[in-house]
């Protein structure tokens, strides 16, 4: 089987977009590319990072929230509760959900797409969605997850 030669994707990507959004804070240059069927569904196809320090995350699930209540079955407190651990997790560097540029997202039933996507667009300023991957499996660790979203963050240098 022949490969095709890496240097035509950087091509067709450059064909098919039409913005770049950047952005430079706290000494961490980003720069998002924008497609408008990609802004619908609040990802980036590409976010090129510049400086500070990367933060890579574990994937995160959760069945319970922070009170301990549990949430088997409910997808968006479960969603809403990975973003807020995730968040906790990003402080503990000093980072904050804005500072995510890529994410993969699993979930157990194709009808969570439009949902999460919701949520994530609500968590996100439009233009600066995270680049993502949204991918359906069959099961977590444990049955009552419904999703798992592992995150990698760059924040400013101290």
């Amino acid at each position: 089987m022949k490969h095709r030669k890496l240097r035509l994707v950087p091509a067709l990507i450059l064909c098919a977009m039409p913005g770049l959004l950047g952005a430079q804070e706290d000494g961490v240059a980003r720069e998002y590319m924008t497609l408008d069927w990609t802004e619908g569904r609040a990802f980036s196809p590409v976010v090129t990072t510049t400086g500070g320090k990367t933060i890579w995350l574990a994937g995160v699930t959760t069945v319970a929230d922070a009170a301990g209540n549990s949430l088997a079955g409910d997808f968006e407190g479960q969603t809403r509760e990975i973003f807020r651990i995730i968040e906790e997790r990003l402080e503990q560097f000093g980072g904050t959900l804005s500072d995510i540029v890529t994410m993969t997202v699993y979930i157990s039933d194709t009808r969570f797409g439009d949902p999460f996507v919701a949520i994530r667009r609500e968590i996100f300023e439009p233009g600066r969605y995270p680049s993502s991957a949204l991918i359906t499996v069959t099961g977590f660790a444990r049955p009552e997850s419904l999703l798992e979203v592992k995150a990698t963050a760059v924040v400013g240098a101290d």
